[in-house]
């Protein structure tokens, strides 16, 4: 019998350690990551110790119009809301998780009845146990009980703690996407902020239009009269008068969308949106400093989010690996039983406990646990793969903004110049009209020029204002 039990032990531990078998998972290495540029532009060479990604946003934005919009908006605005609560389910995952190292005790109560077989083995030795002299034991048999139960699963392969790490991993992803929704928010305010004050002064522009269309129609009737000019003029004239009345209206159709967008944004019904359109033109942008690309790492909260979220991936890998070992699981009761509620107080014949240590893997059909493990182990590649499409593309959006800001500034001073030049030749063209020395054709074609190169420049303004508004959150800024 000695060498039987030898074998089944032998048996079982080869068995244990067969369970023991997992396979390795990929091995990912960062190249993105490690091969950052060291500048931006290859150029020039930037300061590391001068980033405006660290600058405070109520610091960077002056206008406080704007800062109380952004103020707003932070309190309101339903998308970080929702971001929020993800936090909150995130943090609820760490305390699940956390729970799993330690043991669970219950405590319980119960009672029933049993009926067994005369002719059985159980229902013979109830039949012939005596519990107090001259007293049988009850039939049917009832049962009382109530005690504490416990069970905790060892953690001898680290799986609960990578769960857990896994846990907080992601949990801190969930911050670093709320701070990346607080940069893209007030990113978002103040570019429709501007864009606003860019259709004020549109509005502006287009007015001051209908004006001196409206003096050039009156001097064609005039002219017309005095036979320099024939009905031809006076109906252009109308055309282009009636052209520029349409157009007012789909820009107050557009300010009205705009405010109403900003609104959205402040989490509120609509209302005016109080500003001050008079300086839009004369707005100097901020001076950016872009620092060195590997601040971006730091900086911004997408990037820490996708690498949080890497991190996350590789421990949940671990802990589908581990699936793979044998668990160790211990469970115990203790309490009072008996077959009548009198007996319960009697000890120590009412006391009942138990204590199970027990030790065991998957051994056949462990297709459940593979797909486990390899859905973790996909979804650890994808998650390096979303890490370095950030790093690259944070990477390119900074290259993008800084040509674009200084190629914007050269175009604000070039439509600047074409405006001056176009309302001078305004000037001129209605004197030689007035004088019967141009063609009506000239006078229309010089307004409409200089109409169109003034709704230019006032984009011009609004590109310039919001292309650093967008430097600024790429670099990070924004959430602090």
């Amino acid at each position: 019998m000695k060498i039987y039990n030898k074998y089944i032990a032998a048996i079982s531990i080869s068995l244990v350690l067969a369970s023991c078998k997992a396979p390795m998972a990929t091995v990912i290495k960062d190249e993105v990551k490690e091969n950052i540029p060291e500048n931006f532009n290859q150029n020039e060479q930037q300061d590391a110790n001068n980033n405006s990604g660290t600058t405070p946003w109520r610091q960077f934005f002056t206008d406080p119009n704007l800062v109380a919009l952004i103020e707003t908006s932070l309190k309101n605005n339903q998308e970080l809301m929702i971001t929020l609560q993800e936090i909150e389910i995130a943090k609820s995952g760490i305390i699940a998780k956390k729970g799993k190292l330690s043991p669970t005790v219950s405590a319980g109560i119960g009672a029933g009845v049993k009926k067994a077989g005369r002719y059985t083995s159980e229902g013979a030795g109830d039949a012939t146990t005596d519990i107090e002299p001259g007293k049988e034991m009850p039939d049917p048999l009832g049962n009382f009980e109530g005690g504490l139960m416990a069970n905790w699963e060892i953690d001898i392969w680290k799986k609960l703690r990578n769960e857990k790490d896994a846990a907080v991993a992601h949990y801190l992803s969930t911050v670093e996407g709320k701070n990346f929704v607080l940069s893209s928010l007030i990113e978002e305010v103040a570019d429709n902020y501007y864009e606003l004050l860019a259709l004020d002064n549109q509005l502006d522009i287009i007015q001051q239009y209908i004006k001196l269309q409206t003096r050039a129609l009156e001097i064609s009737k005039i002219q017309k009269q005095a036979a320099a000019a024939t009905e031809l003029a006076v109906k252009k004239f109308e055309a282009e008068l009636a052209k520029s009345k349409a157009s007012e209206f789909t820009i107050r159709q557009q300010i009205t969308e705009k405010e109403n967008q900003i609104n959205a944004l402040c989490g509120r019904y609509p209302q005016p949106i109080v500003r001050t359109k008079e300086s839009f033109m004369s707005t100097i942008p901020q001076t950016v400093y872009t620092g060195i690309p590997s601040q971006l790492l730091a900086n911004r909260p997408d990037i820490k989010q996708a690498e949080l979220e890497l991190k996350a991936a590789k421990l949940d890998v671990e802990a589908a690996r581990k699936e793979f070992y044998p668990s160790l699981e211990i469970s115990a009761t203790l309490g009072l039983e008996a077959f009548k509620p009198s007996y319960l107080v009697k000890m120590p014949e009412s006391i009942t406990y138990n204590l199970v240590g027990e030790l065991a893997g998957p051994l056949i059909n462990k297709s459940a646990i593979k797909a486990n493990f390899q859905t973790a182990d996909a979804k650890q590649i994808q998650a390096l793969y979303e890490y370095d499409k950030t790093i690259l593309n944070a990477y390119l959006d900074i290259s993008n903004l800084m040509s674009k800001v200084k190629n914007i500034e050269q175009y604000y001073q070039l439509k600047s110049q074409e405006t001056q030049a176009l309302d001078q030749s305004i000037d001129i063209a209605n004197q030689l009209f007035k004088n019967s020395r141009a063609d009506y054709l000239e006078v229309l074609l010089n307004q409409r020029d200089a109409l169109d190169a003034k709704m230019e420049l006032i984009e011009a303004k609004q590109k310039q204002l919001s292309t650093v508004v967008d430097i600024y959150k790429g670099l990070g800024g924004g959430w602090k």
